[in-house]
């Protein structure tokens, strides 16, 4: 049996067979064991002028687990958009991330919460006792008390956990600290890339560096990513350029930012995520996964059609 490989852009299938359901998705990982949260697409994309292209009926938040980022079981849909609805009617319901909590030792999800013409531009976050759900529902925030889409949240090493969302209408990135029980945000947020309309953004630290990624904002079109590093998770940040090299650069390889996921034991090993969209077919998204490589302290992204975990044990 052939060693098993990341094939960027290609179908990827769950243990069952099926496509697996994990778009806008982020990581967690606990005990040896990877827990892949994302949006399921299992449903008709619609398409009109006023709504663009969005699911007909949200179905929730799917998790996957897994020992080795090779092999994915599904573990169901762990969040259902039936429940959030019973409670606010948020037909959008995009980019869930878990972190557990270590405060209260829950697993806290929040996720971009918002009406179908993107102005209600709030947070949803739901809780669970286990990683595997189910999630409760806990309502809707307004980070900071200010508008929120595209976002990730961030626990550092030190347990503190931050949130960084795009708002002022996507054109300022906003950083603000979580509170201790990771439900809502404690004091004021600190504006970044001040009109310069980033979003999708994924942040990870490298040494005593922190480095963000993100997009501009076009839709469901691929555009360059960019890449800033900053001394502290609140900047400031400076901005490297487009980390991604060769064939593709321009569009970030037809893919937009979700996650950058650190993998434990190892130094320097990092997996660019990302989507890509297929705005028409939602549910035929794909995942593209690279390896984050250095030159220096410049971070590159380069394709590879097929890659596994050896690369970074060169």
């Amino acid at each position: 049996m052939p060693n098993p490989t990341f094939r960027p852009g290609d179908i990827w299938h769950d243990q069952a067979g099926q496509p697996i359901q994990a778009h806008g998705g982020g990581i967690l990982y606990e005990e040896g064991v990877y827990y892949w949260y994302g949006e399921n697409k299992d449903a008709p994309t619609v398409s009109s002028e006023m709504v663009g292209h969005q699911l007909k009926a949200p179905i929730g938040f799917s998790c996957y687990t897994s020992a080795d980022l090779y092999h994915w079981k599904h573990e169901g849909v762990v969040l259902r958009a039936e429940q959030i609805n019973a409670q606010e009617d948020i037909p959008v319901q995009e980019r869930p991330k878990v972190l557990h909590c270590p405060a209260t030792g829950q697993y806290v999800m929040w996720f971009h919460a918002d009406h179908r013409d993107y102005a209600y531009a709030r947070c949803g976050v739901a809780t669970s006792d286990s990683p595997t759900g189910p999630f409760t529902f806990r309502g809707t925030v307004r980070p900071a008390d200010s508008d929120s889409r595209d976002f990730t949240v961030y626990q550092d090493t030190d347990g503190a956990a931050y949130i960084l969302f795009a708002s002022e209408w996507n054109k300022t990135l906003w950083i603000a600290r979580l509170r201790d029980d990771y439900l809502d945000t404690i004091g004021s947020a600190s504006r970044h890339f001040i009109d310069q309309s980033r979003e999708a953004p994924a942040i990870f630290k490298r040494g005593d560096r922190y480095y963000l990624l993100s997009s501009g904002c076009t839709g469901w079109d691929p555009n360059p990513a960019e890449c800033a590093t900053a001394p502290a998770v609140t900047g400031p940040w400076t901005v490297q350029g487009n980390p991604c090299v060769g064939d593709g650069a321009e569009t970030t390889f037809q893919a937009q930012s979700t996650f950058v996921l650190p993998l434990p034991g190892k130094a320097d090993a990092f997996i660019f995520m990302a989507d890509r969209w297929k705005p028409a077919d939602l549910r035929d998204s794909r995942y593209v996964w690279l390896p984050c490589q250095f030159d220096d302290e410049r971070l590159v992204l380069q394709w590879h059609d097929s890659w596994d975990l050896s690369v970074f044990e060169k």
